[in-house]
Formats: structure tokens, sequence, C-alpha cells
């Protein structure tokens, strides 16, 4: 098949859309903070406001996918749908926006794409690694060099984190401390169901938490791809981003060079998630991917 192809993730957290032309190569590539997920872990439920929110950025999409010549997209939704009993109501118009009906990704199909994606260009001979997917409901785990040997998808993410734990401006140690060890029970879940994570050589990251704190530790004032792209994040300078944005308020946090404005409130939940699994694997340091589940979408319409 050929001709302008498109991905859309529809996330916990954010909607994001990569268009890329007949031979894989990116042409754009979109995201959007519309926060799906909002409320879904404690009612069960999407919220009206958030499904609007995502419609609004899925007809912004459908206009850029119109001026690339899209010939074919897939529209994908992850932990949020997967927790909420009234998806439908937010299914059935985003196919009449987009012109496609969205799928329904479990975890672990969600963990293989981006693992696809994650590691397309990197040498398997550095492998095996362990992809780790931050989202805002779900944290995907996969592990492989070339296939995928193993894969969990846990629930824990930034949203969902936050929503559960954190709730003072700055976090209390208390909060803090209840947030780790949440993730630490999670770990204890992995290493047991998927034992190849001990095997792993390379930690690859994806994901807005990853690429944030990434940014931030370069003090980048405007998002730069090609700065945070396999941008090699030490789990020292992870721990010392972790640290910094754990102590600052909501508003502080945002005057930090590298802080997507929106993802203030919830990026200290992830980075629990981020430090917890350098210290648990013993990684030094990251390779933090751009390159992810919208690559292994965009991969499997060629």
């Amino acid at each position: 098949m050929s001709g302008v192809c498109a991905a859309i993730d529809c996330g916990t957290n954010s909607t994001r859309l990569l268009v890329a032309d007949a031979g894989g190569r990116p042409l754009e590539r979109l995201m959007e903070i519309t926060r799906l997920g909002r409320g879904v872990d404690a009612r069960g439920a999407l919220d009206p406001a958030a499904i609007e929110r995502t419609l609004a950025a899925l007809r912004r999409y459908r206009e850029v996918m119109d001026r690339h010549g899209v010939e074919r997209v897939r529209i994908t939704a992850t932990s949020a749908a997967r927790d909420a009993a009234n998806r439908d109501e937010f299914f059935a118009p985003a196919e009449k926006v987009v012109g496609a009906a969205p799928e329904l990704l479990s975890g672990r199909e969600e963990g293989e794409l981006s693992f696809r994606g994650a590691t397309a260009e990197l040498d398997p001979a550095d492998g095996p690694f362990l992809v780790v997917d931050i989202g805002g409901g779900s944290t995907e785990f996969v592990v492989g060099a070339t296939e995928v040997e193993g894969v969990r998808s846990l629930d824990m993410g930034c949203v969902r984190l936050t929503e559960r734990f954190l709730h003072a401006d700055p976090p209390d140690p208390a909060e803090l401390s209840g947030a780790l060890s949440v993730v630490g029970a999670h770990l204890d879940d992995l290493e047991r169901d998927v034992p190849e994570v001990r095997t792993a050589r390379r930690l690859v990251g994806l994901a807005g938490t990853v690429t944030t704190v990434a940014a931030v530790e370069q003090g980048l004032a405007e998002y730069d791809r090609d700065r945070i792209h396999h941008f090699v994040l030490t789990r020292a300078a992870a721990e010392d981003v972790f640290r910094t944005l754990a102590t600052e308020t909501i508003e502080q946090r945002r005057e930090n060079p590298g802080m997507e404005p929106e993802r203030a409130d919830v990026i200290v939940g992830g980075c629990c998630v981020l430090v917890a699994v350098l210290r648990r694997f013993g990684f030094d340091e990251c390779l933090v991917s751009e390159a992810d589940i919208l690559d292994g979408l965009v991969a499997s319409l060629r």
C-alpha cells in the first residue's frame, strides 16, 4: 500500500497525532493535553467535558490530515477508555470526526506497539531493552531485543497516581511515600510475572513524563525534538529533577524551562514511576525516546 497515513493516540492525559508519508517519514507530530481520563479512576466513566475537549482536538487533527491528504488512519484509545463504562459516548462521535472507528487496545497491544516504535532505530546488539511507557492511567513494560519477550501493563500512571495520592500542593512527604510504595508493589508484580525485566541491558523511556524530565534537565526554553529524542537521562539527573519538582508548587513548576504548563499538576506522579524503575532495576541511565506507540501504529499501516 502507498500514500500518506496517520495515527492518533487518545490517552488518559494527552491526545496525539502523527502524519507520515508513504515511506514512514514523519510529516507532522502534534500533541494536546486533553485529560480524557480525568476522574475515571474514581468514577469509572469518562467526563462529558473531557470527551468534548478530546473531540475538539480530533476536529483540529482531522483538518491537519485533510491538508496532508491522509489516505489511511488508525485511532486508538488506551487506559482511560479501558476503565470507562461509557466509552461509547466518546467512540461514536470520534468515529464521525476522524472517519475511522477507535480501537480499544489492551495493555499488551499498547505495549507491543510502543516497543515496535521505540526500538525501530536501536541496535539490537544493545538489547535486550526494557521499554517503559509511562502514561496517564497505566504504564507499559516491554522486554526484548528485536521481538517482544515479555510485556505487562500496570494500572499506574501520572494522572492515576496524582488523583489517588498527591493532593497537597506541593505533595507532602507522606503522600509521596504512599505513591512510591504503590509503585513498588506494582513492580513486585512485574518482576513476578515478567522475570525477563532483570535481563534487560538498557532502559528506554517513553511518553510525556520522561520527555518532560529530559527537557527540564536540559533547561529547554522551547520544545526541541532533536535534543530530546535519544537524550541520555542519568539516574542522578532524574532524581534531581524529581526532588526539585516534588518540592515546588504547581505554579512554581510551570516556571521551569522545559515544563509544559498543562503537565505541571501531574508530573510528580509520573516521576514517581520513573525514579522507582531506575532504583528497582539498577539502571544508571534512561534512553529517552520520542518514537513510541504512534510510530508503531504508522508502521502497521505501511
